[in-house]
């Protein structure tokens, strides 16, 4: 289950032109993109979400069209200290999203999702092949 990539295929003046303001738009956003990964085994599928500084009650996770995994949710951060009459704070805020999509194989009912040290690990069991062999009889 590997993301999808976009490869530039812009040629010429134009594309030279419009390439720094695609790259700040992959840097923006990849601030609100957390990080992952996805790996596939015989049995199922795992997405791993790196959520650093996110409580799991601010995590959503959710099938949507029954074929598209979406994990929403917020960071709420703030951190204060004072030294000597010098006051710092810092505050990281923001909501993100991301969504997946799932193979054909997935077993939605089965998802499972645990939180545990800044990492959302999502396993999506995979269903048992149910093909089968149809005869065909005379009419």
């Amino acid at each position: 289950m590997a993301l999808p990539t976009r490869e530039n295929h812009d040629h010429g003046i134009l594309g030279n032109v419009l390439q720094p303001i695609r790259q700040a738009g992959h840097r923006l956003a990849s601030l609100f993109a957390p990080a992952s990964q996805a790996g596939t085994a015989q049995d199922a599928y795992t997405i791993d979400i790196e959520l650093p500084g996110v409580k799991r009650d601010d995590v959503d996770v959710e099938v949507v069209g029954g074929d598209t995994l979406v994990v929403r949710g917020e960071k709420r951060d703030k951190r204060e200290s004072r030294k000597e009459g010098h006051v710092f704070s810092d505050f990281t805020f923001g909501q993100f999203e991301r969504a997946f999509a799932l193979p054909a194989d997935a077993d939605i009912d089965g998802i499972d999702a645990t939180f545990e040290d800044g990492v959302l690990t999502l396993r999506i069991p995979r269903r048992e092949d149910q093909q089968r062999r149809i005869t065909v009889r005379r009419g």
